[in-house]
Formats: C-alpha cells, sequence, structure tokens
C-alpha cells in the first residue's frame, strides 16, 4: 500500500500539469517534451513524473502517440466540480443536507490560504468550520476562508457585506453566501479531489474512526483573477455521493 506522503508529491505534480494544460503551457494538440526533458524543467524525479503521467492518461488529459509521443487530448476535461454551487446543495439531492457550525471566527493566513488566496503575513481572514449532516449523519466537514476584508472590498464588495450582515451563518456556508451575493458577478472556481484518511481529530467531528477513507475536496473561487474564497472540504465513506461535473 502506498503511503500518503509518499503520494502527495505525486498528487501536486498532477496539479501543476492539469494547471498548466489549462493555462496552455501545454495547449490541446500539442506534444509534451520528452520525459528526461519535463522532468528536468518541472524539477522532479523520473518516476514521480512517469505515475503523474499515467493518471494524467488514465483521466483522459493525455493521450499516447507511437512515434509522437504523449499529446494533450484535444478538449482535455476540466477536474472537479467546476460548477459553483454550495456544497450543502451538492450533496443534498437525496436528503436535505442541514449546515451546523463548528467555528465562525478571524485568524492569520495559514501555508493553505497564504497560497490560495495569496493573503498577506499578518492579514485578518475569515474563516468558517462547518459540520454538514444528513438525515442526522455526518456527510462532511467543511473549511472555509475568506479573502482580506480589502480585498473584498475592492474586487466584490457584496460578498463583503454578506458576511458582516450574515442573518445566521451558524446555518449557512460561506459558499452559499457568496453565491447569494453574486448576482451580476461572474464567479470562476476550480477544485482538486485527493483520496486521504480522516485522521483523529476529523473523525472526532465527524463520529468517525480515524483511519476511514475518505475523499478531500479543495476548492477555490474567484472573481476575474482574484480568488475570493478558499475552502477543504472533507467527505468520509458513506457519504451521500458528490456529483462531479465535468465540462469539455
Amino acid at each position: 500500500m502506498v503511503s500518503a506522503e509518499r503520494r502527495r508529491p505525486v498528487v501536486v505534480l498532477y496539479e501543476r500539469i492539469v494547471n498548466a494544460i489549462h493555462a496552455g503551457t501545454y495547449p490541446p494538440g500539442s506534444t509534451l517534451p520528452s520525459e528526461p526533458r519535463l522532468a528536468g524543467e518541472l524539477g522532479v524525479s523520473r518516476p514521480a513524473l512517469r505515475e503523474a503521467l499515467l493518471l494524467l492518461q488514465e483521466d483522459g488529459l493525455l493521450s499516447v502517440r507511437r512515434g509522437v509521443g504523449r499529446t494533450v487530448n484535444d478538449r482535455p476535461p476540466r477536474r472537479g466540480f467546476e460548477y459553483v454551487r454550495p456544497l450543502e446543495e451538492l450533496l443534498g439531492a437525496g436528503a436535505p443536507v442541514r449546515v451546523r457550525a463548528l467555528l465562525r471566527t478571524v485568524e492569520e493566513p495559514t501555508d493553505f490560504t497564504t497560497q490560495h488566496l495569496l493573503a498577506p503575513v499578518r492579514a485578518g481572514l475569515r474563516f468558517w468550520e462547518s459540520l454538514l449532516a444528513a438525515e442526522g449523519t455526518a456527510a462532511a466537514l467543511s473549511q472555509e476562508w475568506a479573502a482580506p476584508d480589502e480585498t473584498l472590498e475592492r474586487v466584490h464588495p457584496a460578498f463583503a457585506a454578506a458576511l458582516r450582515q450574515a442573518a445566521a451563518p451558524e446555518r449557512t456556508s460561506m459558499l452559499s453566501v457568496l453565491v447569494a451575493a453574486s448576482r451580476g458577478v461572474a464567479l470562476a472556481a476550480h477544485s482538486a479531489v485527493t483520496a486521504t484518511l480522516l485522521g483523529q481529530r476529523r473523525g472526532e467531528q465527524l463520529d468517525r474512526p480515524a483511519d476511514t477513507p475518505a475523499v478531500l475536496v479543495t476548492q477555490v473561487v474567484r472573481v476575474g483573477e482574484t480568488p475570493v474564497l478558499a475552502a477543504k472540504h472533507m467527505l468520509p465513506t458513506g457519504a451521500p455521493a458528490l456529483p462531479l461535473l465535468q465540462s469539455n
């Protein structure tokens, strides 16, 4: 069995190549550099690169053409749930999903929020941690961070105001607040899906053993090029199915 620590670099490398494809570094129809050259460009080992490339082939982003090499498919699929809908709506197709607040606070940036929200070191970020439950059973643990207030006031003042005025934040998600405040504002989202284990703390919150298999979804929502919300959603085995919508 491959440990999570050993697989993490492959997952990160997979995401780097996916992002490069969607950013046009390796446009549809193009041929990737040879393995040695690509490994050098990315600064990674060839075994890790080879494993990431195999996963990309399995997911339909790359094809192997004899005598040519690996090429980017003409219409590579987008990964994750790219349509901006609150997680409670996506999970609530079979039964209503309720949001229960575990924590509503302001905190300094972490490595995750510094990377995904481009937050300054001493910025104050709104942080919401919520438990999503369906039919009385914990379905997901959601952690959401908003960009600094000054950023929101500049790119999405309606979202900034909605966060300050949220009538019942203990019963709603931050993404739900964002969607409701975004009429006439174009949102773009990118997500990544990773297999993992709950761990001790999340297992206690979700009332599951620490070694329960789970899916970790990370999500970033942007207005234009500016990230306004970043989130982590942990869904344990047995949770309602999460639809993964793809767009060609």
